[in-house]
């Protein structure tokens, strides 16, 4: 069988800023889901973190990252939101000027009535400090389908111009 990639909706950020980047009524035809974000947020400093919730969901989220900043190695165990929302880093707004996150995020079977599984990979960049790279596992311990995504900022409050992601559906056929 071979597996089919169809880009559902990419989401850019025109303005100055915004509070969020949301795909909502995602068709529930696909086997899985694949989300690519390239986020900066205001956060201060120059690291920051991409949240994510399903359906307006913000509870029952678990994360287990593993992740290195060129000093150390670290892994962590996220159970209380926002932190277990995490899926991929961000470049706060001290980081270096035009520098942006990249992450995705697979997120199998979420048409399903199990809990929603997922893992993410991602890049932090910055000529400096505050440099990271990640990848880690997720669960959403919901049954509910999966109808919509919002993405956050961790340490901030706003989503700065020229982020963008792209939502993609995956389908055996």
């Amino acid at each position: 069988m071979a597996v089919t990639h169809k880009l559902i909706q990419t989401v850019s950020v025109t303005a100055a800023t915004v509070s969020s980047i949301d795909f909502n009524s995602i068709p529930q035809t696909y086997t899985d889901l694949v989300l690519v974000v390239s986020m900066r947020t205001n956060a201060a400093g120059v690291s920051d973190y991409v949240a994510i919730s399903f359906n307006s969901s913000t509870a029952s989220f678990t994360f287990k990252p593993v992740y290195g900043d060129g000093t150390s190695a670290l892994s962590a165990n996220y159970t209380t939101s926002p932190s277990s929302r995490i899926i991929s880093g961000a470049v706060g707004n001290t980081a270096t000027a035009n520098v942006f996150s990249s992450g995705t995020t697979y997120i199998p079977n979420y048409t399903s009535s199990n809990n929603k599984s997922y893992s993410s990979d991602y890049a932090r960049e910055q000529n400096a400090t505050g440099t990271e790279l990640g990848f880690g596992a997720g669960i959403w311990a919901n049954t509910a389908a999966i109808t919509s995504i919002s993405l956050t900022s961790w340490n901030g409050s706003s989503i700065m111009q020229y982020s963008s992601a792209s939502l993609y559906g995956i389908k055996n056929s």
